[in-house]
């Protein structure tokens, strides 16, 4: 210390020691947050009924713009997909199939002439067309008083008993035990919290989009729109509200509580149980997605009972790590360019 004036100041050097260590104190490392148990959803679409209040209160607590609703001419849902400004996606995947009666015989030949026009081109889509169009007229007309007996089994009332039916899917990012967002980000940006969730910190996001490419389930994305700073954004499976103990705004607001928050292992032992219970009630294509270990080599927090195939449902049966072909990818680049070397030796040796 040196005395000035009577006052005591800090010597020059301590002054600069002390300059140093401000200007090291962002790259101080803080100690992790004590671990917490792993936190997830479990999504039972047998009883989701689309209602989409689970999107509404994702929206509204993470102050999220709203879409512009278009009519998609594929589906009734608008939403479409998952995306940076929409963290929930309730699918509307409609499988209806117009079938004719056996006892029908509607089909008529398309006359290939007309009075007043001669012989017709032929048009053969057209032609197609006009024939589906007068079966299925005729079909409708005789639907009220034709019931197919194979329609549905008796003494079922269950709409996912029928062949005709709207399968409801809230998806939702999947928080993957071995997260390839998180594995692609060279920031460090993306991080698993205390819960065991993939959380994006906005303000170390650059915005390069390494994740969006690497996640297989097509979730994170890269927009201006949220926020307009042109970087990652995707479910934070409401980490706010976890921190003080409140169940995600999602899972609160569903009305059959086809999404169940809770404790991971607490939650795949009750899909488990709830998988059994629709097979013992003649649902045998009831089945588990991402509850086990083998999706992306440790299995989902968020994962989903399914009512038919995966790929029904556009998600991948065997999602691929891409940090898995960085080894193999990089020693074939290494023994390309040792023969591309080794070439140019014995080119410029025979020149």
């Amino acid at each position: 210390m040196v005395v000035a004036n009577g006052r005591l100041k800090p010597s020059p050097i301590a002054s600069a020691a002390k300059e140093i260590t401000q200007l090291f104190k962002p790259l101080k490392k803080e100690a992790p947050l004590p671990s917490q148990p792993a936190m997830g959803f479990f999504t039972d679409t047998s009883v989701c009924i689309g209602c989409k209040a689970c999107e509404v209160a994702c929206k509204q607590w993470n102050e999220l713009p709203a879409i512009d609703p278009m009519w998609t001419g594929t589906s009734y849902d608008n939403t479409q997909r998952l995306g940076a400004t929409t963290w929930r996606h309730v699918q509307f995947i409609e499988k209806i199939e117009r079938r004719v009666p056996k006892e029908l015989n509607v089909i008529q030949p398309v006359p290939a002439t007309t009075a007043t026009s001669g012989p017709m081109p032929s048009l053969p889509l057209f032609d197609s067309a006009f024939a589906d169009t007068k079966t299925l007229n005729a079909t409708l007309n005789a639907m009220d008083s034709l019931v197919e007996a194979d329609s549905q089994p008796d003494g079922t009332a269950l709409p996912f008993f029928n062949t005709d039916r709207w399968l409801m899917h809230s998806d939702v990012c999947k928080h993957c035990r071995h997260a390839p967002c998180q594995e692609a980000c060279p920031t460090g940006a993306i991080i698993r919290t205390e819960f065991d969730t993939v959380y994006v910190q906005q303000d170390i996001c650059n915005g390069c989009s390494y994740c969006n490419l690497a996640c297989p389930f097509g979730v994170i994305e890269h927009s201006h729109e949220a926020g307009n700073d042109g970087t990652s954004h995707k479910c934070t499976l409401c980490y706010d509200r976890m921190k003080d103990g409140i169940t995600p705004a999602c899972a609160k607001a569903c009305p059959t509580e086809s999404i169940q928050f809770g404790n991971v292992e607490e939650l795949r032992q009750r899909a488990r149980d709830r998988v059994g219970l629709l097979h013992e009630r003649g649902l045998k294509e009831a089945r588990l997605f991402g509850a086990d270990d083998e999706v992306l080599e440790g299995g989902l927090n968020s994962f989903f009972l399914l009512l038919d195939e995966p790929e029904v449902y556009n998600l991948p049966r065997n999602p691929l790590r891409p940090i898995n072909n960085v080894i193999p990818t990089s020693l074939h680049v290494i023994a390309a360019a040792a023969l591309m070397g080794i070439a140019g030796i014995l080119a410029f040796r025979k020149g």
